[in-house]
C-alpha cells in the first residue's frame, strides 16, 4: 500500500473542479521544458543536502538510482500508464540523475515527464472508447487493485486489459450506490476530462518541484522542496488551517485522505470522521448535489470543504480500513472557525470498582503542545500554554482527592518542545529532559531546572501509533525516569528537527524566485541515549490498536532515519514502577481475557487486517452485493453491541489504564505493609 503522500507533493493523478466539455477523439499535451532558474535552484539544493542535511550521505551513483526510482513511482505508483518498453528507454539516466543535479540539470527528468503525458494522453482515449458500451456485470472476474509491484506491461494491449477492468471496477462503485448507466458513464466521463484539464494546467515548476521532492526524500521523508507557487499556498493553508471542519488532508493514491483531526473543531466534536477516512464526495448544505472528488487536487477538495461558519458541508466517506467498493457513508458536519480553547488541556474523572473498592481516577486530555508566545513574548503573566494548563488542572485534581491521574496522549501529533519540558516538570525534580543533537554532532541537552514538582501521586500516560514528536518525548522522559506507566501502543517515532531555508538567501539580488527547502538538521535522544526516531516509544503495558495495522509512523516511510543511540545523560530514577511491571500486565492480561469489548476489538483489528490485505475484488455484480450484505450485517451487529452516550465508558483503554493504577496502589500498599 502506498505512503501517505505530504499535502503538498504533486499527486499526478488529479484534476481540476468544473472541468468543460472537450473532444475526446484526440488528446495530446503540449511539452514541458526546465525553465532558467531551475539550473541555479537545484545547484543550491545540492549544496543543502549535501553539507547541512543531517544524514551526511553523497550525491553519487547509489542516490541517483534511489531518486530515479521515486520519480518513476511517482509518475506511475500502480503502474497503469507506462509500457515496459518505456521503462527500458529510461533506464540509461538511473545512475545520471546525480552528475546531472550537481550541473543543476534536470533535463532527463522532464523528458520522462512528456512522456508520461503522452501515455497518460492514450489511457485516457481509451477510457472514453470504454465508456461506450455497458459493461456485462455477470461475468465472473476480479481486479487486482495494487499494481505497485506489478511487472510492467509489455504490449498496449495489455494495459488495456488493466484499464478495461479499472473502469469496469470504477462503473460497478457506481453502479452499487444506485446509479443507472447513463448517469455512471456522466460521471465517470467527467472524472477523466478533469484529468485531462489538469495536465493541460501542469507547468515546469509543477515538475520542477516534483523531481526535487524526488531527490530530498531520498534523504529523509520530511526534508521537501516547495516551488516559489506552492510555498505561498502552503503559508496560506497553515494559516487557514484551523478554519472549516478542522481537518488536515492529503493525497493518497486518487483518495483525500483525513490525515489529522485537528483537536477542537467540528470533525473532533462531531466524533463522525477519523484519520485515514478517504473523502470520496463533497456537498454543501442539507441538499446541495454530492461532487465526486475521487482523483481531484487537494487545494480543490479542500477549497469546496471549506466555507462560511455555520455552514453545513456533507461529506461522502470510504472509512479508514474499508477496501474501495466498500458501503460508503455519508456524514454531515457545521464549518466553524477553531479557538484556542478548544484545543486546550482538559481534565474529566472516571471512576472504577476495582477488587471491590470505589476508585477515582483523574483524566487529563492533551490535543496538543500549545503555547501563546505572542503573549509569552509581550510578558503577558497569563499567557496560554500546555503546561500552565495542565498545572491548573492537577490543582482541581488534587483538590478532588483522586487516587491517580492519567495522561491522556492519544492523537497528539506534537507542538512546542519546550512545552514537553516543562510539563515533564511537573511530575518530576529538576533534570534532563531530552538530547538534541545537530548534523555537526553538537549535543544540547533541553533540561527542566525547576526544583518543584507539583504531584508525586501514581501516574499513567497513554500514548497511539499518532502520538508524536513532542508526545513522545514527553512519554520517554516519563518512562526513562520510571516516573510513571506507559500504556498504549508504539508511538509514531517522529524524532527529527527540520529548518526551512528561503533559497534566495543564497542568490543575493536574483528576481527569480527559487522556492524554500524544509531540510532535517538533528534528531532528538532520549536522557537514556536512545532515539525516539524510527522507534517511536515502545509501552510498558501494550493494548492493541487498530492504527498499529495500518501505514502510519515513521518506520512506514521509505528513507526514514533509523534509530541509532548515543550516551545516556545522568538523571535520577524513581522506583516505583519498574519492579511491578510484570505483575500489572499479568493482572491486566488476565482482566481481558475475561472482556468482551475486548475480544470485540481483537476482532475488528482482525477484520481490518484481513480487508487490508484483500486486494483481490470480484467485478461480478451478485458477488459484490453478497459481500456488501454481510458487511452492512456486521457494522449493523457492531452498533447495536455498543454502549451509549458517556464518551469515557466506551473508552476500554481508558477504563482499563484506571485498573491498571489501581492494581499498582493495591500492590504498593502490599509492598509498604509487609516491610
Amino acid at each position: 500500500m502506498k505512503k501517505i503522500l505530504v499535502i503538498f507533493l504533486i499527486s499526478l493523478f488529479t484534476f481540476y473542479v468544473n472541468a468543460d466539455q472537450v473532444d475526446t477523439t484526440q488528446i495530446s499535451f503540449d511539452p514541458l521544458f526546465p525553465e532558467p532558474q531551475h539550473q541555479q535552484a537545484t545547484r543550491i539544493i545540492v549544496q543543502l543536502l549535501s553539507q547541512n542535511h543531517y544524514k551526511r550521505i553523497a550525491i553519487d551513483d547509489s542516490l541517483s538510482s534511489q531518486a530515479f526510482d521515486r520519480y518513476i513511482d511517482r509518475l506511475d505508483y500502480n503502474h497503469i500508464y507506462f509500457l515496459e518498453s518505456d521503462i527500458e528507454s529510461f533506464e540509461k539516466y538511473r545512475y545520471r540523475f546525480d552528475d546531472y543535479f550537481r550541473s543543476g540539470r534536470v533535463d532527463a527528468a522532464f523528458e520522462i515527464f512528456n512522456a508520461y503525458e503522452k501515455r497518460v494522453a492514450e489511457r485516457l482515449m481509451h477510457v472514453f472508447e470504454l465508456l461506450g458500451h455497458e459493461f456485462d456485470f455477470t461475468v465472473d472476474e476480479y481486479i487486482e487493485l495494487d499494481r505497485e509491484d506489478a511487472p510492467w506491461a509489455k504490449t498496449t494491449e495489455e494495459l488495456d486489459e488493466v484499464w478495461r477492468k479499472r473502469i469496469k471496477y470504477e462503473a460497478l462503485n457506481l453502479k452499487l450506490a444506485g446509479k443507472g448507466w447513463d448517469e455512471i458513464v456522466k460521471t465517470l466521463r467527467k472524472r477523466y476530462k478533469r484529468v485531462k484539464r489538469n495536465l493541460e494546467q501542469y507547468q515546469s515548476e509543477d515538475v520542477f518541484q516534483l523531481v526535487m521532492n524526488c531527490l530530498s526524500e531520498s534523504f529523509d521523508p520530511h526534508t521537501n522542496y516547495f516551488s516559489p507557487k506552492n510555498y505561498d499556498n502552503f503559508k496560506i493553508q497553515m494559516s487557514q488551517s484551523l478554519e472549516g471542519i478542522g481537518a488536515r488532508l492529503s493525497t493518497e493514491n486518487e483518495y483525500t485522505k483525513v490525515v489529522e483531526i485537528v483537536p477542537g473543531g467540528p470533525a473532533d466534536k462531531s466524533r463522525k470522521l477519523f484519520p485515514n477516512d478517504r473523502i470520496l464526495g463533497v456537498a454543501q448544505g442539507d441538499d446541495g448535489e454530492m461532487v465526486d472528488v475521487v482523483g481531484w487536487r487537494i487545494d480543490d477538495v479542500v477549497q469546496l470543504i471549506r466555507g462560511k461558519k455555520g455552514t453545513k458541508v456533507r461529506l461522502q466517506l470510504l472509512r479508514a480500513g474499508e477496501t474501495a467498493g466498500a458501503p460508503t457513508d455519508t456524514i454531515a458536519l457545521i464549518r466553524d472557525k477553531i479557538n484556542l480553547e478548544d484545543q486546550s488541556a482538559k481534565s474529566d474523572t472516571v471512576q472504577i470498582i476495582h477488587q471491590g473498592r470505589k476508585l477515582t481516577f483523574g483524566i487529563i486530555d492533551i490535543p496538543e503542545f500549545y503555547s501563546d508566545y505572542e503573549a509569552r513574548n509581550k510578558g503577558d503573566r497569563n499567557f496560554k500554554s500546555t503546561t500552565r494548563d495542565v498545572k491548573n488542572l492537577v490543582e482541581e485534581l488534587k483538590a478532588m482527592k483522586v487516587v491517580g491521574i492519567i495522561i491522556d496522549l492519544r492523537h497528539n501529533g506534537g507542538g512546542f518542545l519546550n512545552e514537553a519540558v516543562e510539563l515533564t516538570g511537573l511530575f518530576i525534580d529538576k533534570g534532563p529532559v531530552v538530547q538534541v543533537r545537530d548534523s555537526r554532532g553538537n549535543l544540547n541537552i533541553e533540561r527542566d531546572t525547576n526544583p518543584t514538582k507539583i504531584y508525586d501521586g501514581p501516574l499513567a500516560v497513554i500514548i497511539d501509533r499518532l502520538s508524536a514528536s513532542a508526545s513522545e518525548i514527553f512519554a520517554a522522559a516519563i518512562q526513562d525516569y520510571n516516573r510513571g506507566i506507559i500504556i498504549g501502543s508504539q508511538s509514531f517515532g517522529k524524532g527529527t528537527v527540520q529548518n526551512a531555508i528561503d533559497l534566495n538567501r543564497y542568490v543575493p539580488g536574483s528576481f527569480d524566485k527559487l522556492g524554500q527547502l524544509k531540510l532535517t538538521v538533528a534528531k532528538f535522544y532520549r536522557i537514556n541515549g536512545g532515539s525516539t526516531q524510527h522507534t517511536g516509544v515502545m509501552p510498558d503495558i501494550s493494548f492493541p490498536s487498530r492504527y498499529s495495522s495500518m501505514d502510519i509512523g515513521e518506520s512506514t516511510s521509505k528513507n526514514a532515519l533509523l534509530w541509532d543511540k548515543i550516551r545516556s545523560t545522568q538523571y535520577d530514577v524513581y522506583r516505583p514502577y519498574s519492579n511491578v511491571i510484570p505483575e500489572l500486565e499479568a493482572q491486566h492480561n488476565i482482566r481481558m481475557d475475561k472482556s468482551p469489548e475486548y475480544a470485540s476489538l481483537l476482532d475488528n483489528i482482525s477484520k481490518y487486517e484481513e480487508s487490508k490485505n484483500h486486494q483481490k475484488i470480484s467485478l461480478m455484480e451478485s458477488k459484490r452485493r453478497e459481500e456488501r450484505k454481510k458487511e452492512e450485517k456486521e457494522t449493523e451487529s457492531d452498533e447495536d453491541a455498543a454502549e451509549p452516550e458517556n464518551p469515557i465508558k466506551k473508552d476500554l483503554l481508558l477504563k482499563e489504564s484506571a485498573h491498571i493504577l489501581g492494581d499498582y496502589l493495591l500492590l504498593a500498599q502490599t509492598q509498604s505493609s509487609s516491610r
